[in-house]
């Protein structure tokens, strides 16, 4: 009888698996095309002009552009005011971070708590402080906190109190109105992942005599762990980089630039002083901060054995 023939394996990568291993990018294609275009670009520009001499006599064409290397970064290291600037975008967007956290958390809470009428009108009034436009909002609060028209001065009995002219007044002024329009992002998220908890897991909590706040640190923290570092790490972004509310409600970074955040600071370099690149460097430096803080968060986390 002839020997039969081995069936023969099929080559590394020309089975169906590897086939359908490209299946996800496929679909993907059309998104990272359009963030090619959106994102990599302006970043790469970004980077290419904070290693130029770019200033309006370059943007004119009246001299032409030459390469500086390291030079802009190396002023920008050597000014104390950046790292004074710096310090204190750190320790606001620190403190927005915290309070929006703590506000959308509590709020998200309390919409698992009340009935069907006050949690739809707590939803809607919240998702209205989200929808509204950062230079809307901080007008609108400029106006409520206003040392002659605005009601709040009146309500705390602070007669003429002007909110904007010390340092840190202004700075809680526009941390109350950036966590106003940044919690309900926080509260709808987390909200929306407790109710996805099993209902038993809760009852038998409260059963065991847990209260509330056992409730949260013990049982839901943990199995909410990945949304928390969405909104976390999307906190971080967006008040890190905030630049609307301080322009507007600081008049552009406050008396003598005591309320200067780096994103202002980058802008009144770039085009107020027309030193463009000077102006790339901090946004540069600014992209790297924030890079290594979500890394390094991520980081951590996975340290301690979570998945995200």
């Amino acid at each position: 009888m002839a020997r039969q023939a081995a069936p023969t394996s099929p080559r590394p990568g020309r089975g169906p698996r590897a086939r359908g291993s490209w299946t996800p990018w496929l679909y993907l294609a059309p998104t990272l095309v359009v963030l090619g275009g959106l994102l990599v670009y302006p970043v790469y520009q970004l980077g290419l002009i904070s290693f130029l001499e770019y200033t309006q006599a370059q943007v004119s064409g009246g001299e032409p552009t030459s390469f500086r290397g390291l030079d802009n970064y190396t002023e920008l290291f050597a000014d104390d005011r950046f790292w004074q600037v710096l310090l204190a975008t750190v320790g606001f967007a620190a403190a927005c971070v915290v309070c929006t956290l703590a506000v959308g958390c509590a709020l998200a809470v309390l919409l698992t708590r009340v009935r069907a009428v006050p949690r739809l009108a707590l939803t809607l009034a919240a998702l209205g402080a989200w929808a509204t436009p950062a230079i809307t909002g901080s007008t609108v609060w400029l106006f409520l906190f206003d040392p002659d028209f605005g009601p709040v001065d009146r309500l705390l009995g602070l007669g003429d109190f002007s909110w904007t002219y010390g340092r840190y007044s202004a700075f809680l002024l526009v941390l109350l109105e950036v966590v106003w329009c940044s919690f309900p992002f926080v509260m709808v998220t987390v909200y929306a992942g407790i109710r996805a908890v099993p209902s038993e897991v809760l009852e038998a909590a409260a059963l065991d005599g847990a209260s509330p706040w056992r409730i949260w640190r013990s049982v839901l923290t943990p199995m909410l762990r990945p949304i928390l570092v969405i909104v976390t790490v999307q906190s971080v972004i967006w008040d890190f980089k905030v630049f609307t509310q301080i322009y507007v409600m600081t008049g552009g970074g406050g008396i003598a630039g005591q309320n200067l955040v780096l994103n202002v600071y980058a802008y009144q370099k770039a085009f107020a002083s027309s030193q463009y690149g000077l102006g790339s460097a901090i946004g540069v430096v600014m992209l790297l901060i924030l890079l290594a803080v979500t890394l390094g968060y991520l980081r951590l986390l996975r340290r301690h054995g979570e998945e995200l």
